[in-house]
């Protein structure tokens, strides 16, 4: 086999790009072998030179002009581990305009803006692919884009962030505390220091926005998806969960609708226990979809990490280099953009978790106030407390816009202290 040799640019090189470069330094003679491309990183570009680094091949190696690098015509393919809607956007536009293919995990780049660069891309005659954008290590870019193409896809729910995932993991199997779990996935590395963009949905809300992108054809954009994060899940909510066979997770829920219609959104769920998503544990992902031939599938394993996501990277650069040679790329497609329904358009079973007053009538009164709104209770539980009571509660299927209406005439029940929480609820089969 004759084998072809593709110069590589890597713009970054932190946990994700220094782990790239490892595996192909390390992997180079076995790729070739196996592939017929000989992959070699020669530039890297990086913001210090005199930070250490955990890659080798000397000095020479490393540059900080990253707009240098992208034009160098000595330079076959751009990998972007950057992150950021800005310089990353310009660099790979460059690249593009230039005739590179591009490979990236930028998730906030790609739901934001994802659209104007596939068009370019596709201008170009060039790869953009990003398999690490979503789940890290886990294929599914490319499933969703090529094997299930001409599936049906209905609805396609993930735990794409293994942050909140490994939180709420231990709240379930450990009893530990929102806190205390947040703080321990922070000193292992789960979590960053700020942990605001996982632990309210936004990380999940990106890879939702590409997903459903890529999945249903449409032009969907991380502004449309709606977020509600973990951190008033409690640990009472956890116990209740497991007491009815349910467990809490945050998901990211892509849907498309009979009129083409798309909703796309994150939130904490109930899961029973029973279904696939639901023994998903620690910082592992899973995501599972359904079509209308080919029934149910999951997508599991690691969704973060430095080598699992650069392991998605490398098997981009492969692709997208024997396209190069091949003079094709592989196309998106049009996106389309669909009406995006809104959060109160949708319905869903509902779980419900109410301190009341302690005294005669409660019940039938907050009963009343759900049917008045038809909102129908499919089981409820009365749990004495020390000075009142609480009523915990599993809707019927019912509309989001007639929950909220409940909700607040509930608020406005003089015997109705607080509602704690208000979950959705996830059946086995819909």
């Amino acid at each position: 086999m004759e084998t072809k040799t593709i110069n590589v640019g890597v713009l970054g090189c932190g946990n994700v790009g220094a782990a790239l470069i490892t595996l192909i330094d390390r992997d180079s003679a076995e790729i070739a072998n196996r592939t017929g491309l000989r992959l070699e990183v020669t530039k890297i570009a990086v913001r210090s030179l005199s930070k250490p680094r955990e890659v080798g091949g000397g000095a020479e190696r490393f540059t900080t002009d990253a707009l240098a690098m992208v034009t160098d015509p000595a330079i076959d393919l751009i990998v972007e581990v950057i992150g950021g809607i800005e310089p990353a956007r310009e660099y790979i536009t460059t690249a593009l305009q230039a005739g590179k293919p591009v490979v990236t995990g930028n998730k906030e780049l790609l739901a934001n803006v994802g659209s104007e660069l596939f068009g370019i891309a596709e201008d170009a005659g060039v790869d953009l692919l990003f398999e690490a954008a979503v789940a890290g290590g886990i294929p599914i870019v490319r499933p969703l884009r090529e094997s299930l193409v001409g599936e049906d896809l209905s609805r396609i729910m993930g735990i794409v962030n293994g942050t909140t995932n490994f939180i709420l993991s231990q709240m379930t199997e450990h009893g530990t505390s929102y806190a205390a779990a947040l703080a321990e996935a922070q000193s292992l590395g789960f979590a960053e220091r700020d942990p605001t963009a996982d632990v309210e949905g936004y990380d999940a809300g990106a890879k939702a926005a590409i997903i459903s992108s890529i999945a249903f054809g449409a032009r969907v954009v991380a502004g449309d998806v709606y977020h509600e994060g973990i951190s008033n899940v409690g640990a009472a909510d956890i116990a209740y969960a497991a007491q009815m066979g349910y467990r809490i997770k945050l998901l990211a829920i892509c849907e498309r609708f009979e009129d083409r219609s798309v909703a796309v959104r994150v939130h904490p769920a109930m899961v029973p226990i029973e279904h696939p998503l639901a023994s998903v544990s620690g910082s592992f992902n899973a995501v599972f979809v359904q079509g209308g031939a080919v029934g149910d599938l999951m997508f599991y394993g690691r969704g973060a990490g430095g080598f699992p996501t650069a392991s998605a990277v490398l098997g981009d650069v492969i692709d997208a280099s024997h396209n190069l040679v091949k003079g094709t790329h592989a196309s998106i497609g049009k996106l389309v953009r669909e009406r995006i329904r809104s959060i109160d358009e949708l319905s869903s079973s509902f779980y419900l978790n109410i301190d009341v007053s302690d005294e005669p009538g409660v019940l039938a009164a907050v009963a009343g106030v759900f049917g008045a709104h038809g909102v129908s209770i499919r089981s409820m539980e009365q749990e004495g407390l020390e000075e009142h009571a609480r009523i915990v509660l599993i809707t019927h299927d019912a509309g989001e816009s007639d929950l909220q209406a409940t909700l607040k005439e509930l608020s406005a029940l003089s015997s109705v202290r607080r509602v704690n929480s208000v979950l959705r609820v996830v059946e086995s089969h819909r």
